[in-house]
Formats: C-alpha cells, structure tokens, sequence
C-alpha cells in the first residue's frame, strides 16, 4: 500500500497516480491483458488420460505453464535461493471492463475480498498469523492478489487454499460495502490531494473518447458512493471464476507438491456456463490535439503531454519504451537538458504504459511558480514533435536507454517473488511469455525504430493538450491492434533458465555463523556474507560517519546536499558518463547523506562487483562537485519543498516532529520549518560542499556489510585500498538523540485549504532499551493495537468496522544508537476532513479498550507466530540483511541480539505485555497534529 515518486519506474508512477492499493516490491513490471493456451503437445498424453493432473503446456527458461481441465492456469518458477514462497492469483479483470455505473468496481471489488468467506472469516488475520507479505492490486486489465510466506508444504496449500476460497466464496456483504466504500473513497480522496496525479488522470481522461482507458483505476466518486451490492455480486460472479484466473507460485518448493496442491485447491471449481463476454471497443484514430486545465491550490505548476500509442504486445512497444528513456533520462534526457538545465522546469518524466489494448506515453514537468506555464508548454510540445529528420535520435541515446532497460530487469530477476508478479501482468497484457519476448526486443532494438516510432506517434493530431483546430488537410494517425498473439509466440523458446541461488536459512543464529566480522581500516568495521544468489546479485551498504554536533550546525545545507552532489559525477566523468558507467556495471547505487553520516547503498552482480567499488572509491575520493549541478538539485530540492507548504501528509508530521525536538535554533538537532529549509538551501554554496568534503571525510568511523555472490578477501582488500590512507582533518563524535518522555501533550490543527484527505499524526517518546524484556513485550502490544496490517484492533475498527480511514497503522521505533535508550511510538491516519472528530474519538476509544481490557492469550499467540513469521521472511532479502549487519556493527552487537530478542518475543506473556502497553502508552500524552481542509466542511455533531 506505498506510493512510489513519479521519477522512478513507468509503471510505479502509473500507479500512484490512481491512488491505488501498490505494493513496494510491484515497482518494475508492465501491465495489461490475456492469457492463451495453444494446443497441447505430444508429450502429454500420459497427462491427458488423468484429468486430476495439471497438462504442462510449455517451459520458458526456468518457467513452466500447466493449465487445469476447468480453465485454471498455472506458472511454476521454483528458486531455492530464498526460504520464502509466493503464491499470486491474477483474475483477468480490470477497469477496463467496467460498464456504465461501474467505475472503480474492479477495485471496489478487490477490497472486498479482504472481508471474509464462510471458511475463512477473517481473511488479513490468518495471513498475518502466518507471517505473510500480501496485498491486493487493481490496474485497467487485472487484478493480483498475492502473499509470500515462510516457505513450507502447509504455507503454501493454505495460500492455495485461500485463493481458490475467496474467488469463489468470498461474502459481499452489504454491511462490509458499507464500511469498505467509505475507505475507498477515502483511497480516492487521497489522491485528490495530489495535483500531479489528478492532472494525469485528466490527461487521459481527454485523450481517449470511447476506451475505458480513459477512466481511472480508482473510479469515480459517485460510483463508489452508490455502488448497489447486488450489482457488486453480480461482477464479482461475472468475472470470478476458474477459466479467468492465472495461480503463480514462485519461491522455494517442490514442485510435484505445488502441482497437487493447486490441483486440490482449484481443479473441483466449477465453470459457469456462461461464457465472459470479450471487450471489443477500438478507439479511433486521432485527428486533432485537446487541451485540458486543472486549477486547484498549490504552488508548484505541471504541465503533460500524452499521445497515442501500441498495446504493450506490439513490436513497437520496446522502441516506445526506449524513448522515453531518451526523452526523459536524468540526466541524458532532451526534456532534461533543456527544460531542467535551463531552468525552464525543475523535474521532468517521461513513461509508457504496457496495456493490452493501445495505450498511452505521457510526459510531465514541474515549473516553479516563478516561471512561465506557457513557455514550459511550448517547449515540451517542441520536443516532443521535433523535426527528427533535423534533430535525430543517436546511436549513443539509444544504446543507453537500452542498457538501462536492460540493468531495470536484471536487478529485479534476483527477487522471484517480484518475478511473479511482473509475469502476471504481462499475462495481462496478452501472455506471460512477453516477459522474455519483450527483454529480446529491447536487446535487438536499433536507432531506426526509436526513431521510426517517435516520428509516428509524437504529432499534433495524437497529441492530448491543445484545442481544435481546422487545418487545410487531413492527418490522422492510426495506432496499430494488437498482434495475433498465437502467430507471434508460436515455437518461442526461450534462453536458458538464470542459475539459482543456494538454499539459505535465515534464521539469526544460523546467519551470524556464516557472517564474517573484522576491521576494514581505520575507524571502518565490516560484517559480510557470502552466498550464493539468484544470477549473481550482491548487495552493499556502507557508512562514513563525520563531524560533531558543534562543527556541523553551521553546515547543515552543505551536509544534506553532500550524498546527491556525490553522486553526481567524479573528477573524470560527469553525472551523465557516471550514470552510463553505472548502466554498464548493472548497478543500482543510491548515495545520500544526512546529519553525520554519509550511507551508500548498492544492488549489483558478482562479476562487476570490483569495478563497482573502484567506481565509488573515485565518488569517495575525488568527487566533481559541478557548479551547474548544484543549481539543478537545488531547484529540485526547493520545489519539492514548496509543494509541501500545502500537503497534509509533510506538514503534520513535520509539526510532531518539531513539538518532540524542544532544541534552540542553533542546536543541530532542531527540526526547521520548510521556509527555514529553503532558506538553508538558498544560501548553500558549492565551496561549502567541497570544504566539507575536503575536511570532514575519511575512515575515522563507519561500517561496511556486504551479502550476497562475492569472494571475500578480495572484495575487502577492493574496499581497503578505496579508504584506507583516507584521514579526516576534522573529528567524529556522535550526535546524541536523547528520549524526550516528558513533553506533554498537545493537538494542533493544520489548515490546507482544497486538500480532500486529511492526514492525522502523533507520536511520542520513552526512554527505553530495545535490549530490555519490556521493550519486547510493547512491540507486541503495538503489534496488537495498530502494527499488525489490517488485522490489527486500530485497522479492524477504523477501517473495516467503521470505513473511517484507508490507512490507520501504529509503529514503534528504537533509536539506531542503542545506548539513547530512545524508543518512538507513532500513530497515524488519514481521513475525509468532515470525519476528522470521529476519526479522533474512534481511536481514543479503541486505544483505551486495549489499556483497560488489554489483550488476550489467543491475540498474543497469533501475534508472537506472526511478528516472527515476517521478521523471518524479512531477513532472506539480501538489502535488508545487510542493512542489518551494518546496525549490528554500529551498535558493536551480533545477529545473536536478533536471536535474543526474538526469544524475548517469544517469553512474554499477557501479563508483561499488558503491562507495557499500560506503562508506555499515554493518550493524554499523545504529541498530534491533524492536517486537512477542515474550513470547507462542517464537522457533524457526534
């Protein structure tokens, strides 16, 4: 349920700006529409003959395809890397299939079978009592529901079991549309508040006349509002059934196991005797540009473009997909060169959306409110619909969008369970097999199709913002149908499947016998751990830690700006020729710095591990630190903050934070207004940047882990020789963050005039150890009260019960530095404004329930397997371990503090968790702020 920034992934962006139900690890995948099951071969007459075994259909590099005699289809992709399992259940049906009356049923849908079956009433709970990762997502040709659990026989028959359950059984109640259409709405009021979003809805709104492309995924207000329950049923019977869903099952088990067991669960499920009757609507060919005009409160300007064109399935699609990137790159990008660079826009994207029918590529840029909205117009247009022939796509542009395409799949292939998702969709899109066919594209795409495709489909008359009007003579552009699919795929075989990783056992104690600990140099201490992974991938994460709480109070603009201008480019190449080196080594990089620590994080291959790190010992050592660049940042930074001034969800939790940070404005660990922010940014120089740098960096203090695919000692002696003669002129000394206990409550109300969701946030502070048998216990509670996804008493109640909220959810957070004896507890929600007093007295009246009855046996039980269970699968990403071996190093501890604590969890009882939660958690000492526009609604009595 994240939201990821429009800069990253096409599709991620996609998403958001429908307000959604996403899921963080659903990022890199296209999306779109069918799936077809050519006739069987030879080999499978044996399988022919008993019915009760799933027909194998075909294999694709790893990835084989069964189909069950009523219609079900199947993928296996067994990878033993990883002791986890993902089932994922994609039922073809999408926003594109709603009729009048019907927007966002597909998603209202969705939400609903999360309420319940006869066999299984409380759906979030069991899954949360197994520990589970899950989620549902809606986008225009299907909608996923997926869990990835501990890898064992009977996780995966329940989650079979499960899926099967709710595609036929699940309830629809009237009384559960009642409570879930109010946190749909709220879903959708969410993202109302984003101009951004709500501007690229109305985009493609006005580009399509008749396809249900046009609608977004969330739907319309008033069809949420109104949605009668026998119609919702009458969808859900529609479209629900064995012949419409494709089950994936990806991870770590057997597969003659997973075989029966998606047979057992599945193969009875009857088909309807109606058939699903096929969408058939073409949108017609274009012939003249539309202009569309949002006008709400802000202070940042956006302005897009959209045009027409192939569905994800055409051969087209690949060069599509590689223009943007050479229209929106940062910074290789033309709409980044001279809309950015000149200081005409402070960002710009570019991205294409894989449908299974045609779709859209669409182009966006934020102007500061001091520029010109119509000289940013006229110039995106012009780019868009260069003179190709005068300005021509290169060889070089083309060839870098490529590698980064490329890179994009290559990093996401080490996570199965994303794999499986991404297969879905492009089984959406038409089969699953365009997964590969895409990948084949893309690597044989050449200069003459980007090229082509640009000059065919950026035209005024395909071009969705301008007005009409007449012209002396036609100039239609037709986008091709999707291809024959069958024609197209048949025979494909594929490559060889990526090599496995090893079997990993992730329990903590296991894992510190294979970690290896020492000195690097200096100051540095390293925890790495070597094994094998899924085609090689290695993870990094290394921290510099600088300065003192006296010496960088005066630095704070040149501290925060330190990591990004790192990151831009070395003495020898510029931040396009870095970003093409990173491209060329596989390597996802994020370098970022905060208040005495700079932290680099990296996703790569084995292969190119070494070069990566003598890359970065360049970054380290000799960075370039370009006047030019840091006015782009700058501007970057600047109006994103600016954007802030208005949006509920930075202004409440900003204000908490200041309320619990009591510190005088010259004390470094004082939390500033966003105007004081600007300003910092404003007066922030490079020679600021280069003399931290110059005299505060080196190897008087740090940590380093490495996990994954890697040969140890050189690797280390690689990192060694990056920073071992590195000195710091100036010392280190930690900033201290001590527990503020004592500040007393306080409710502050926010005023953000035209913002349809509210956002309500608290926190407040104990002074206690995460080593202490009581901390363990108020994790549980937490756990119970509000963190425990929706199954929790505070989701249960706000949501389900009374549809008050989308998102309500506690949290409880140890300082990194264990010797503060600083834990943080955080309480969230947003809501429509007008509910903003009953949102309020729902949660003091469920947080009360749960200090004065506290919990019971059987909610601590379930939620001691499932804290534990999600810890576990937690710990067999290789990001996550190594982000927690370079706390452990920081805090001088091992895994076995893990273990340790795990055992703490495991030892509490009702008595010590009651306990905590009754001695930590304080209502009336509640430190909250409620943002949202409250003025324009007239609060109902209670």
């Amino acid at each position: 349920m994240n939201f990821a920034m429009l800069s990253q992934l096409d599709v991620a962006a996609a998403r958001c700006r429908f307000g959604r139900r996403t899921s963080a690890f659903l990022l890199s995948s296209l999306v779109a529409a069918l799936c077809l099951i050519p006739t069987l071969c030879p080999a499978d007459d044996a399988a022919k003959k008993d019915s009760s075994v799933p027909l194998k259909l075909r294999e694709v590099e790893g990835i084989s395809e069964y189909a069950l005699p009523n219609g079900v289809k199947v993928l296996l992709f067994p990878d033993e890397s990883k002791e986890v399992v993902t089932v994922n259940m994609t039922v073809f049906v999408g926003s594109r299939h709603e009729g009048y009356g019907e927007a966002g049923m597909a998603h209202l849908l969705e939400h609903m079978l999360f309420k319940g079956t006869p066999t299984h009433p409380e759906v979030p709970k069991v899954l949360q009592d197994r520990g589970a990762r899950f989620n549902g997502t809606t986008w225009m040709d299907r909608t996923n529901y997926y869990e990835t659990l501990p890898a064992s026989e009977d996780n995966l028959e329940f989650a079979l079991n499960l899926e099967a359950d709710r595609l036929l059984n699940s309830n629809i109640k009237g009384e559960d549309l009642e409570s879930e259409m109010t946190v749909v709405r709220n879903e959708f009021e969410r993202g109302e508040n984003s101009p951004m979003r709500v501007l690229m809805q109305r985009i493609e709104s006005a580009a399509f006349d008749w396809h249900n492309y046009g609608k977004s995924t969330i739907g319309n207000r008033s069809d949420i509002e109104r949605v009668p329950v026998v119609k919702l049923r009458q969808f859900y019977r529609k479209y629900y059934r064995p012949d419409n869903v494709m089950v994936i099952i990806a991870g770590n088990f057997e597969v003659d196991h997973a075989l029966q067991s998606v047979n057992d669960a599945f193969g009875s499920l009857p088909v309807p005797g109606t058939p699903i009757d096929e969408t058939y609507t073409v949108e017609p060919p274009k012939d003249g540009e539309r202009t569309v005009v949002l006008r709400r409160v802000g202070d940042v300007q956006v302005v897009g473009a959209a045009y027409h064109i192939p569905a994800g399935s055409h051969p087209d699609y690949a060069a599509v997909k590689a223009l943007t990137n050479v229209l929106g790159d940062e910074p290789s990008g033309r709409l980044y060169k001279e809309m950015v660079e000149t200081e005409i826009a402070s960002s710009v994207f570019a991205m294409a959306f894989g449908f299974r029918e045609p779709g859209l590529l669409m182009t966006m840029a934020e102007v500061p409110e001091d520029q010109s909205i119509e000289q940013a117009r006229a110039k995106l247009i012009e780019l868009m619909e260069s003179d190709w022939d005068k300005n021509p796509i290169t060889e070089q542009e083309v060839e870098r969008a490529k590698q980064q395409m490329l890179k994009a799949r290559e990093l996401e292939a080490a996570n199965t369970d994303k794999i499986a998702v991404s297969l879905s969709d492009w089984a959406a899109q038409g089969d699953w097999r365009l997964y590969f066919l895409y990948r084949d594209a893309v690597e044989a795409l050449t200069v003459d199709q980007v090229r082509d495709v640009a000059s065919r489909y950026l035209k005024r008359n395909n071009r969705t913002v301008g007005l009409f009007m007449p012209s002396e003579e036609s100039d239609r552009v037709s986008v091709p149908e999707s291809p024959d699919l069958a024609a197209l795929l048949k025979d494909y075989k594929g490559r060889a499947a990526v090599a496995a990783g090893e079997r990993f056992d992730p329990d903590p104690t296991a894992i510190e016998e294979r970690v290896q600990r020492g000195n690097l140099t200096g100051g540095i201490d390293y925890a790495v751990l070597p094994k094998k992974t899924r085609g090689g991938s290695v993870s990094v994460l290394m921290t510099l830690r600088f300065g003192t709480p006296e010496s960088l109070k005066d630095k704070l603009g040149a501290v925060e700006l330190l990591g990004m201008m790192m990151a831009r480019g070395t003495e020898e190449l510029d931040y396009q020729q870095l970003q093409d080196e990173w491209t060329r080594l596989r390597a996802a990089v994020q370098i970022y710095s905060l208040k005495g620590v700079l932290q680099v994080q990296v996703q790569t291959k084995e292969e190119f591990l070494p070069e990566v790190i003598e890359l970065l010992g360049k970054i380290f050592r000799s960075p370039r630190f370009e006047p030019s660049e840091l006015e782009v940042m700058r501007r970057q930074v600047i109006t994103s903050l600016e954007k802030n001034k208005t949006e509920p969800n930075s202004l409440a939790p900003r204000r908490v934070q200041q309320m619990l940070s009591p510190f005088d404005k010259d004390d470094i660990r004082y939390v500033m207004t966003i105007e004081e922010e600007i300003a910092m940014y404003l007066a922030t120089t490079i020679e600021q940047i280069r003399q931290l740098h110059a005299e505060y960096l080196g190897n008087q203090a740090g940590e380093l882990a490495v996990v994954g695919n890697f040969e140890v000692e050189p690797t280390l002696e690689k990192f060694r020789s990056v920073v071992e003669d590195w000195e710091a002129k100036q010392p280190f000394e930690r900033i201290v963050t001590p527990a503020q206990p004592d500040i007393p409550g306080a409710v502050v109300t926010i005023e953000t005039p035209d913002k349809s969701n509210a956002l309500l946030y608290s926190g407040q502070q104990y002074k206690l150890a995460d080593s202490d048998p009581e901390y363990a216990s108020l994790v549980l509670g937490n756990f119970i009260l509000g963190g425990g996804s929706l199954s929790s008493r505070l989701a249960n109640r706000v949501r389900q019960q009374e549809g008050l909220s989308y998102g309500v959810r506690s949290g409880l957070t140890a300082a990194n530095f264990a010797v503060d004896e600083k834990v943080s507890f955080t309480l969230y929600a947003i809501t429509n404004p007008a509910n903003k007093d009953k949102l309020l007295r729902v949660i003091r009246e469920e947080v009360n329930r749960v200090l004065e009855e506290g919990v019971t046996e059987e909610e601590l039980e379930q939620a001691k397997g499932a804290y534990l269970q999600a810890e576990r699968i937690g710990r067999t990403g290789d990001s996550r371990l190594a982000s927690m071996l370079v706390k452990s190093v920081f805090n001088d501890r091992t895994m076995e503090f893990v273990a340790d604590h795990e055992a703490r969890i495991q030892a509490a009882t009702v008595d010590s968790v009651n306990a905590a939660l009754k001695k930590y958690v304080d209502l009336d000492g509640l430190v909250m702020a409620i943002a949202g526009d409250f003025a324009a609604v007239e609060q109902p009595a209670e």
